[in-house]
């Protein structure tokens, strides 16, 4: 598994993050389920891609910086489904808090669904913890918040 930073505007990138809106959309029946501002070239400190042996990019995800003192927030998390289980998410996030430590982060939060139980095991997994809701996602019901000390 190889792990490439790469911008915002990648193809490779742009695919697999329309991919996960497009799963988001099917599993909420809305196309539009975020309740934050979503994630752009702007505002996106990091952008990453996971890559097979083979060069094939199969999971993405990225950093949004919340200034100074805050630490960032997790991303447009992404893992192909046929590559689910094959360790990219893991070795994915964990580069992007290698990422966010060496630039002085000191946490990291994220935003997910009550219909992605899977996302909730993954991160639990990951060492992240239930949190306040935060932001925009303080008054979304279907919000969950985690977060990690790094």
């Amino acid at each position: 598994m190889r792990i490439d930073f790469v911008n915002w505007e990648d193809p490779d990138g742009s695919a697999l993050r329309a991919r996960q809106r497009a799963e988001i959309a099917e599993r909420y029946g809305t196309p539009d389920s975020e309740p934050g501002t979503p994630p752009t070239a702007s505002d996106i400190a990091v952008f990453a891609l996971a890559r097979a042996a083979d060069g094939t990019a199969v999971a993405c995800g990225g950093l949004r910086d919340l200034g100074e003192g805050e630490g960032g927030e997790v991303k447009r998390m992404y893992v192909l489904p046929e590559h689910r289980g094959s360790g990219a998410a893991a070795h994915l996030l964990l580069a992007l808090e290698e990422w966010a430590l060496e630039r002085g982060w000191k946490r990291l939060r994220l935003e997910t669904g009550d219909r992605q139980p899977d996302a909730v095991r993954f991160y639990t997994k990951a060492g992240y913890e239930p949190v306040e809701p935060f932001g925009a996602y303080a008054d979304a019901p279907s919000s969950l918040c985690f977060g990690k000390v790094l």
